[in-house]
């Protein structure tokens, strides 16, 4: 192991040529080839604070500078996740949508009949997508704007067994032509479920400033890929174009 003054990206970027390899801005090639300063390891992990901080020093065995090595990437890895959970929640959503305007019309977030077939939290503290739904579309004048303010559990939770028959049965394969054809509706319904269930926790953990080195983050970002190419193949693959993920999971320290 590096000593303090010595630890940091340079020691990571094996497998990177260059910079522009991780899509990341050459102005930042200075910063992050050069080692942590004596300052930064005594007042980072203060501003940090301990208690957080002491999750890495515990991964990273009481080496300050490797735990900040660790918490660097943690940072810049989450950061990075950013572009593919954007692009998959703004797919999947309308893709939902599509699947909703069917059913329900243009203007189902006033709909009786769409508000009645959401299903009701089994305990009080759950979420509830009925009341998510009311509150946001009695505040928007427009489906757009009320489709960009739900909550991504909203989303998440159209993908279960009570929308089969009405919405999922006829549409899911309009809405998702990605899907694999020969998997059953009810079956692609409940991964499509499952999937986001996941994604949604890392992207709460992301908007938490929590720890993500502790997840396996490349099955992450499967299924990030693999729900924005069964909305669409292309959007798949220009969002893998412009990612850097993958580049960054194998520089873990």
């Amino acid at each position: 192991m590096r000593p303090h003054s010595q630890s940091r990206w340079p020691y990571l970027w094996r497998g990177c040529s260059k910079v522009n390899d991780l899509n990341i801005a050459p102005s930042a090639e200075k910063e992050f080839a050069a080692p942590f300063t004596p300052d930064e390891i005594r007042d980072l992990p203060v501003v940090i604070s301990a208690p957080r901080f002491a999750t890495y020093l515990q991964a990273m065995g009481n080496d300050r500078g490797l735990a900040l090595d660790l918490y660097e990437w943690n940072l810049t890895l989450s950061a990075a996740f950013i572009v593919p959970l954007q692009v998959c929640e703004v797919a999947v959503r309308n893709g939902v949508v599509e699947a909703i305007e069917k059913v329900h019309g243009l203007t189902w977030p006033w709909s009786n009949g769409f508000l009645r077939s959401l299903p009701r939290p089994r305990r009080p503290f759950d979420y509830n997508p009925e009341a998510d739904l009311r509150g946001v579309a009695s505040r928007q004048p427009t489906t757009g704007k009320v489709v960009a303010e739900l909550k991504f559990a909203f989303w998440e939770q159209r993908f279960t067994a009570g929308q089969d028959n009405r919405i999922w049965r006829p549409h899911f394969a309009a809405s998702f032509p990605g899907a694999p054809v020969r998997m059953p509706i009810p079956a692609a319904r409940a991964t499509a479920n499952n999937n986001l269930r996941a994604i949604r926790k890392l992207r709460n953990r992301i908007a938490h400033h929590e720890p993500i080195f502790t997840r396996n983050v490349q099955d992450d970002y499967n299924r990030i890929h693999e729900m924005i190419s069964w909305r669409s193949q292309t959007a798949a693959a220009w969002m893998d174009r412009k990612q850097s993920v993958t580049a960054l999971i194998p520089l873990k320290p």
